[in-house]
């Protein structure tokens, strides 16, 4: 089977508001029977349901807008690549959330009918259930400021580049045994597309299955062109549309499993604040800082591919990772070599020399001839 594409979030969002709104329905139905407990007018019941889902219109309404503006704001400010908002999944439950407690007010209210009476459990329920509305609003509203405010964005990018290069760099690998011969060549036939996330349950067994060993040389978050190189099967038979059937891929990088997209982001966000059209070499900076520490992190760490092994301590499935040089031509080279400010030279350079500080014997060839090249465009400024 060909690489699966993943699911639109939009897809996804739509499905679990469509959950909400068939639970608010049911729950709407099943509410008027209720027969225990005091009783109250219908009459009453059946507009204060009413009033409640015609009112809760404006908060699907709130919803969107700060959706629209948020999502606007943080790609014409940080970049567009930038879209932890939008990806919340707080955004599409609370909308999902709202939909339903509208359908239980409009179900409830028709369930009700023309019986005198009903029980008051149906209006504590929607006044309930709008009070918990309420406090998702109000969540909601605190994400969005924090998603619009510099700091809490590059803090939050850094904290999901630090949990994906933890899981994806654990730092207690041995020397691997050799590998068997390659026995298949998988090449990728379709149109270009990222590389979002590898089903790694899913490959294992099937290496296992086959008794082979499968070596991804691309890795998450990479672009696949067509007639790239993407894995090789070593020794022994495994078909192509297996191993491509392991790979999520879609339109856009996401933070699932790619090492370098915290980096990227950060680096975005320098370059733009470095552009003759912001001018903000604080901006710069600061994002700097997040660099510095991921950066560290990565400078002291075995930066090795990842290996998975089945219950036996076989390697089944071995994915290629970034090497040092990538991450630093990510997070330093475009911002070194559009910096002009000597603000951002000079706290690039000292975060480099930082980073010298805590990095592997490998890994301080590049850091040096870095270091030199700022150390020259330093005294050119």
């Amino acid at each position: 089977m060909p690489a699966r594409t993943a699911r639109p979030r939009r897809l996804r969002a739509g499905l679990a508001q469509l959950a909400f709104m068939l639970a608010g329905s049911c729950a709407g139905l099943a509410a008027p029977r209720i027969s225990w407990g005091p009783r109250a007018p219908s009459a009453q019941v059946t507009d204060t349901l009413l009033s409640i889902g015609i009112g809760l219109l404006g908060a699907v309404a709130l919803i969107f807008s700060l959706l629209f503006l948020v999502v606007q704001w943080v790609m014409t400010t940080f970049t567009p690549r930038l879209m932890l908002f939008r990806d919340d999944p707080l955004v599409w439950r609370t909308f999902g959330f709202a939909l339903g407690l509208v359908m239980f007010c409009v179900t409830a209210a028709l369930a009700i009918g023309k019986s005198p009476d009903v029980s008051a459990v149906v209006p504590l329920l929607a006044m309930l259930a709008l009070l918990v509305l309420i406090a998702l609003l109000r969540a909601l509203q605190l994400k969005a400021f924090a998603a619009i405010q510099l700091a809490p964005a590059l803090g939050t990018i850094a904290d999901r580049g630090r949990k994906v290069l933890t899981e994806l760099y654990p730092g207690h690998r041995t020397d691997p045994p050799p590998l068997p011969p390659v026995r298949t060549r998988v090449v990728w036939n379709q149109p270009p597309a990222v590389l979002q996330r590898v089903e790694t349950a899913e490959l294992i067994d099937a290496a296992k299955a086959a008794n082979v060993t499968i070596v991804l040389r691309e890795s998450p978050g990479a672009t696949l062109h067509r007639g790239s190189h993407v894995a090789d099967v070593h020794g022994g038979e495994l078909s192509e549309e297996t191993v491509l059937g392991g790979l999520v891929v879609g339109a856009e990088r996401t933070f699932d499993q790619d090492p370098l997209l915290a980096f990227r982001l950060l680096a975005d966000i320098a370059l733009r604040a470095l552009s003759t059209a912001v001018n903000d070499p604080a901006t710069a900076v600061q994002a700097l800082d997040e660099l510095e520490d991921l950066l560290g992190w990565v400078a002291a760490a075995r930066l090795e591919p990842l290996r998975h092994t089945d219950t036996s301590g076989v390697d089944r499935l071995v994915v290629h990772l970034p090497g040092w040089e990538e991450f630093l031509r990510t997070a330093v080279d475009d911002i070194a070599f559009v910096a002009c400010s000597p603000m951002v030279v000079a706290g690039l350079r000292d975060a480099l020399r930082r980073v010298r500080e805590r990095a592997r014997p490998e890994h301080i060839e590049l850091l040096d001839s870095r270091l030199a090249r700022l150390d020259d465009q330093m005294t050119e400024l």
